[in-house]
């Protein structure tokens, strides 16, 4: 008898994660079946993603792009439904015939499909960050509540996972564990002098020097808020506190994080850099799938290096670990305030290096409360949008 595919909505299919997802998924059809795929506006993306996987459900956010995808897809014949909106999102992140959410969206426009996957008890593959460092206790509440499976998709989390036995308590010293090493590549300019970084373009910013990701996180990884954000997500994954979690430079990307133990031991795990290994290891869990990644060759790689993070120099690091200290709505102001930066970085609207000073005067600017409800929490991401937009105006 033959077992039925699990039945996988894709949240940001046309990114790099989502494409990536759909590559490990092509390689065992008989395994997974693609549900739902959703995009923002990307029509031509999502048109042919839809025709190779022939998804039951298709969902962009803008409604004059889902009309057009709509008559392109019933043009080609198509069964697959169109839907649109923030609603649409959280439908299909729900829906009963789903078995898999693939939580990719990049930014906040990710937090309300990711807990509504959470609440109806899916088996989430969170490759989304900014649901943790946005809305953490919330939403491990409803992913406890809900019954729902959690699995990290960043290659640090995904180590961390694979490397971490299941936790006996609360407390990870009671469960023999001392700390947690996230490793960072250290980004395109981690050599680069100080002084030199204020006249840093964005397409100077994009090359990262080992991974393919999207612009918004490519940016994150080069002033090092990737890894600040990381920092949370991992307190909230694994309890672990700010005093318990390490940044490591390593600029290979080859040992992708590690956990040491109170007798000394320290384990890593390690792999190509490749989005397709953690994909497919939460994709098959607790089985390990073929992936496609390449063979790692230890001879051609020679040595492993490490550094200490030098937040002098990539200050964004700094603030993360500040707001995760401060807690409350203090991380949904970090990333709404990064976000806004990132972009008018992009637009050649602010230099580099006034990212972080951005993010430090949101930071310093706003008041901080408990995030008890997923309103507080939307209503800070508003508000330091908000003064992020003045800042940009004002310099």
């Amino acid at each position: 008898m033959m077992n039925t595919p699990q039945n996988i909505t894709i949240l940001g299919a046309t990114g790099t994660i989502g494409r990536q997802t759909l590559d490990v998924m092509a390689r065992h059809p008989e395994k997974f079946r693609a549900f739902a795929l959703t995009a923002n506006s990307s029509v031509g993306e999502l048109l042919a993603l839809c025709l190779q996987f022939d998804p039951q459900y298709a969902v962009l956010l803008d409604a004059d792009a889902a009309q057009i995808l709509e008559q392109k897809l019933s043009a080609a014949g198509s069964a697959t439904q169109v839907l649109h909106g923030i609603s649409s999102l959280e439908f299909v992140s729900a829906h009963p015939a789903v078995d898999t959410v693939m939580a990719a969206i990049v930014g906040a426009a990710g937090l309300k499909p990711a807990i509504a996957a959470a609440q109806a008890g899916k088996r989430i593959l969170l490759a989304n960050k900014e649901t943790l460092v946005m809305s953490g206790s919330l939403f491990m509440l409803a992913v406890e509540q809900g019954g729902a499976t959690l699995l990290p998709i960043d290659s640090e989390h995904n180590a961390i996972f694979q490397v971490m036995p299941p936790v006996k308590s609360r407390n990870l010293h009671e469960s023999g564990i001392k700390r947690i090493l996230l490793t960072a590549s250290g980004g395109p300019f981690r050599d680069t002098d100080a002084d030199a970084l204020s006249l840093v373009t964005p397409q100077q910013a994009l090359k990262h020097p080992n991974w393919v990701m999207g612009p918004k996180i490519t940016i994150d990884s080069a002033t090092l808020m990737n890894k600040g954000l990381e920092v949370i997500e991992a307190h909230w994954l694994f309890n672990a506190t700010p005093d318990q979690i390490e940044v490591v430079v390593h600029p290979q990307s080859v040992i992708h994080s590690m956990v040491e133990y109170i007798d000394g031991s320290v384990l890593a795990q390690m792999g190509n850099p490749d989005m397709r290994t953690p994909i497919a290891y939460a994709l098959g869990y607790p089985d390990r799938l073929e992936s496609g990644v390449n063979t790692l060759d230890l001879f051609k790689i020679g040595h492993f290096d490490f550094q200490k993070p030098d937040t002098g120099k990539f200050p964004c690091l700094r603030l993360a670990f500040e707001a995760l200290r401060a807690g409350g709505t203090a991380p949904a102001v970090l990333n709404a305030a990064n976000e806004v930066a990132v972009a008018a970085f992009l637009k050649q609207e602010i230099g580099f290096m006034d990212i972080a000073r951005m993010i430090e005067s949101a930071l310093s600017d706003a008041r901080i409360v408990q995030a008890d409800t997923l309103d507080i929490v939307i209503d800070a991401d508003m508000h330091a949008r908000e003064a992020a937009v003045q800042w940009v105006m004002k310099h």
